[in-house]
């Protein structure tokens, strides 16, 4: 429900949306007198969206991108060609681009808590992405600088961050922004924005699979693919909108869902996800009820100041029975 069918809406929609991220920055940054936007980039989805909305933001103050601070920060499960397309972009618009290993420092985690590293569980990601967030809140520090976070829409839904780590940040331009637009709005970015290698690393990127990175490569090739865990953004973002803009129950979003994808998912496989869905979209209130200030760009926004109140203690059991009857 988020992309448009039609090609020419579609690129009138990703216009706007992206200039009103762009907007929104620009504002904090004006209210920050010489602070600089700095970045983790990955050369994935969501960190090329924000850096590409700073490169915007930092133009409409009449900067120039070489004050965004880029940091790249290699851990167990960087790829050659995500860590490629991060520094070659950044290469290729001038940004201010350093680099940290965050190997070493999430190793010196598992050692003085007295963590075995051949165990790849949730601790062994989540200490290298709260490693990540140390490291630019502590460029931040040291440069007159704002981190901007990269996390969007639909994973503050699903709770697909983590708590203190990417969950953290100084202002969120990709807060309000679900995850089946994201690679729409790098698109025509790249499209209008940008030529030669610039706009080919963007699309490459644009059609990469979404992942965080954080367990060891199987070979040369991403180990870890987010939708293989937690199921198809397309389905999360069509419930995410029933669900969020219209209230809609389990049962409702269900029967909806049958008819929008039908042909694609049977109802065995809708079932599940929603029930997934709304699990996670339950259970995680928690990390919601303190996310930095973010870009509004729609009527759907997550925000507990004046968006979205719910209790982090909210019952899930009256919805999935709901949905089991279905």
């Amino acid at each position: 429900p988020f992309v448009p069918k039609d090609r020419d809406r579609l690129d009138e929609r990703c216009g706007e949306i992206f200039s009103i991220q762009a907007s929104g920055l620009a504002r904090r940054l004006e209210s920050l007198p010489g602070a600089k936007p700095v970045i983790g980039i990955s050369g994935g989805l969501d960190s090329t969206l924000a850096l590409l909305v700073s490169i915007r933001a930092l133009g409409m103050l009449d900067r120039r991108p070489s004050d965004i601070i880029a940091v790249t920060m290699p851990g167990f499960g960087t790829t050659d060609g995500t860590y490629r397309n991060a520094t070659q972009l950044c290469g290729n618009l001038g940004i201010d681009l350093r680099e940290v290993d965050i190997k070493n420092l999430s190793c010196e985690v598992f050692t003085a808590c007295g963590i075995d590293d051949k165990n790849h569980d949730v601790t062994y990601e989540n200490v290298q992405a709260r490693a990540r967030t140390y490291v630019l809140m502590t460029m931040a520090n040291s440069s007159n600088g704002l981190v901007i976070g990269t996390g969007d829409l639909s994973e503050i839904a699903l709770g697909w961050n983590t708590y203190n780590g990417d969950h953290m940040s100084m202002y969120n331009v990709n807060s309000g922004i679900p995850k089946t637009l994201v690679k729409f709005l790098i698109k025509r970015v790249a499209e209008h924005e940008f030529e030669g290698d610039a706009a080919k690393i963007l699309s490459d990127i644009a059609e990469q699979p979404i992942t965080p990175e954080l367990l060891p490569p199987d070979g040369k090739d991403i180990s870890q693919k987010t939708e293989e865990i937690i199921g198809p953004y397309r389905l999360h973002d069509f419930f995410l909108y029933h669900f969020v803009r219209f209230g809609f129950s389990p049962d409702k979003i269900f029967f909806l869902s049958k008819a929008a994808f039908r042909g694609e998912f049977d109802e065995k496989t809708l079932k599940r996800w929603l029930a997934v869905f709304l699990e996670r979209f339950f259970k995680n209130q928690w990390k919601r009820d303190c996310v930095p200030a973010g870009v509004k760009v729609g009527s759907i926004d997550l925000s507990p100041r004046g968006s979205w109140r719910m209790p982090a203690e909210a019952s899930l059991k009256d919805y999935l029975d709901i949905l089991e009857r279905a």
